[in-house]
């Protein structure tokens, strides 16, 4: 059987963010293990005036020659992107390369973006394309999408002459430390390894994305993962959450540079714990485990930068909520559960303009 690669609840849409839910199809993993459902139904492809709905795990034929855009505008196909979260975060050391050394264990939400993806027809273009409905993100070759694009074309040698045009929607903001870029790219390697009938393997895809960036590996893994080195070397752990557990996302309008954060990294605050004693933590007791194995050794320089960014986690914490913590370095923070009085809390937050909130799930 060949490479299946996949992105955690690959899907046409998040159920909390786009609406309904279409299919509900076993997948199983790059990694040989069976961990859960992929929502997904549209990878169309037109094949003789035939329209052929193809499912995870379906293969997709003589790949991109036999993809084009239907004349409604239907994508060829369209993918889910999520988001991530950092159960925790322990920073271990300067590198001599000037990264850090961490140890976290990520963990992807059903609030992210959506990737549609269209063949441009034979001899329209001369290179990849895109658009985006939120302002101000860039549309050239320094986006992440068009730069995954670029890598795959360059590494599998594949789709010579064929060139695609990606609308994103786009949900997840910037500098909320959920890597919704990072997510974008992963997105991206995939649907073009799709697109083209698969000429590479979830393994290589893995080995050619931290070219790209740290987090952008962990988004071709089954959905929860420890990561270690700069967050690129990935170790599948099973979830620790059963799926559809609450999590509400709260985004200061204002975001966070991740340079900035590390700049006010004070290396005597940082916590002592084992990152491997963390983890084993959640494993056994879920996210249930007490709340000071929620660690992120980023919040201290993330609230200097930032001080309402404290006030806001401690807003959150007396909601009640069962688990509140910064996402990687910020701004976003999420509370896992639920609070105490639901209507109240979104009525509340909702009305606020200085913040965004994003009920989610896992």
């Amino acid at each position: 059987m060949r490479d299946k690669c996949f992105l955690h609840h690959v899907l046409i849409v998040a159920l909390l963010t786009y609406g309904s839910i279409v299919g509900n199809i076993p997948f199983v993993c790059a990694f040989g293990i069976n961990t859960g459902t992929v929502d997904r139904v549209s990878h169309q492809r037109k094949n003789g005036g035939a329209t052929t709905r193809l499912r995870s795990g379906t293969k997709i034929g003589a790949g991109v020659g036999n993809v084009s855009s239907s004349s409604a505008g239907t994508p060829d196909l369209t993918l889910f992107s999520p988001s991530k979260i950092n159960l925790f975060l322990r920073i271990i050391r300067r590198r001599p390369d000037g990264f850090h050394d961490l140890g976290s264990l990520f963990q992807t939400t059903a609030f992210g973006d959506v990737l549609e993806f269209t063949a441009h027809p034979p001899g329209s273009s001369e290179c990849d394309t895109m658009e985006c409905d939120m302002k101000g993100v860039p549309l050239d070759g320094s986006n992440l999408v068009m730069r995954a694009l670029a890598l795959m074309r360059a590494r599998t040698g594949a789709a010579e002459g064929k060139y695609f045009h990606v609308n994103l929607i786009k949900k997840v903001p910037a500098q909320g430390g959920l890597g919704g870029g990072s997510g974008n790219a992963a997105t991206a390697m995939f649907g073009f390894n799709e697109l083209l009938d698969r000429p590479a393997t979830n393994a290589q895809m893995v080995e050619w994305s931290a070219e790209l960036g740290s987090d952008i590996t962990f988004f071709l893994s089954r959905g929860t993962a420890y990561c270690t080195g700069r967050g690129e070397i990935l170790r599948p752990v099973p979830p620790v959450a059963t799926s559809g557990t609450a999590v509400c996302i709260v985004k200061p309008k204002i975001g966070l540079s991740t340079p900035a954060v590390f700049k006010q990294l004070n290396y005597d605050e940082l916590s002592e714990v084992d990152p491997e004693d963390l983890l084993g933590k959640f494993l056994e007791e879920g996210p249930g485990t007490n709340v000071e194995n929620y660690v992120n050794d980023l919040e201290p320089p993330a609230f200097r930068v930032l001080p309402e960014l404290a006030e806001l986690k401690r807003e959150l914490e007396g909601s009640g909520f069962d688990r509140v913590l910064m996402s990687g370095s910020g701004s976003s923070i999420f509370c896992i559960g639920r609070p105490d009085d639901g209507d109240a809390f979104y009525e509340r937050f909702e009305r606020r303009d200085d913040v965004d909130v994003f009920p989610a799930h896992f």
